[in-house]
């Protein structure tokens, strides 16, 4: 873990952060000392990232909730809020994925993709924007996908929500700005993780990294690294921001 800055004293709520980026990220943001709310839908999940942050010797408080509805987002954020006594930075992560092609996509999949990484991404924004002090202003983090940008097939759902998560960022850090509250996102390509295994094989990884001038697939530990510099004071005049994390890939043409 290579994020140089501190975030001692800081309280972030990371949706999702049972496993994959959002587990990655807790970690990373424990690390630099600040108090991490863990949020999941499975208790379970939670509970393991929970204690291996107190086994780093970090601070976090277990926070499982469905965010995928407005009243859970909220019960959520002001659990935390007001167990650790603030709020400074909010990563909305949780997503629920199911590649399809096109014609087969069925209204239950598509409602559960977009209720978990789509509505929960606004839910999330008015959580922490009630939550954080106008005084110290604060950072939301929305974790998109190149997808957003560079679409591949069986992926109109996903695509289709994730190009929206970087909408929601830009429009959201315009209505934030006036409270000192920053609105970015992360792009990432792809990220090896517990979620994606289904979706990878060698041979689709090795065209991956063929197209990917840095010539790797990204990491969880990457991805965390992006999102704790936009949640620290390094990046305290970057706004309505995506940072692409595909080693190069969706900007050339290897």
């Amino acid at each position: 873990m290579n994020a140089p800055q501190s975030l001692e004293g800081r309280v972030a709520f990371i949706s999702g952060a049972g496993h994959g980026i959002g587990r990655a990220t807790a970690l990373a943001f424990a690390r630099l000392g600040a108090t991490v709310g863990v949020n999941d839908l499975k208790a379970e999940f939670v509970e393991d990232t929970v204690a291996e942050i107190h086994r780093l010797g970090g601070k976090a408080v277990a926070v499982p909730q469905d965010v995928s509805s407005r009243d859970g987002m909220r019960l959520a954020v002001q659990r935390l809020a007001g167990e650790a006594g603030r709020l400074d930075v909010m990563v909305n992560n949780a997503a629920w994925v199911r590649y399809q092609p096109l014609m087969e996509v069925t209204p239950e999949v598509m409602d559960r993709m977009v209720d978990i990484g789509f509505k929960s991404v606004i839910w999330g924004i008015q959580a922490a924007a009630e939550a954080m002090d106008p005084a110290r202003g604060g950072s939301i983090i929305n974790v998109a996908s190149i997808a957003g940008f560079k679409s591949p097939a069986r992926s109109v759902v996903y695509s289709g929500l994730k190009a929206g998560v970087l909408g929601i960022t830009r429009a959201a850090a315009a209505d934030l700005g006036a409270r000192g509250i920053r609105v970015n996102a992360v792009a990432p390509g792809a990220v090896p993780t517990e979620g994606t295994a289904k979706h990878r094989n060698a041979e689709l990884d090795a065209k991956r990294i063929a197209r990917t001038p840095l010539g790797r697939l990204g990491t969880v530990e990457d991805i965390a690294d992006a999102i704790c510099f936009l949640a620290g004071d390094g990046s305290r005049f970057v706004n309505a921001e995506v940072i692409r994390l595909d080693g190069g890939a969706s900007e050339t043409s290897l």
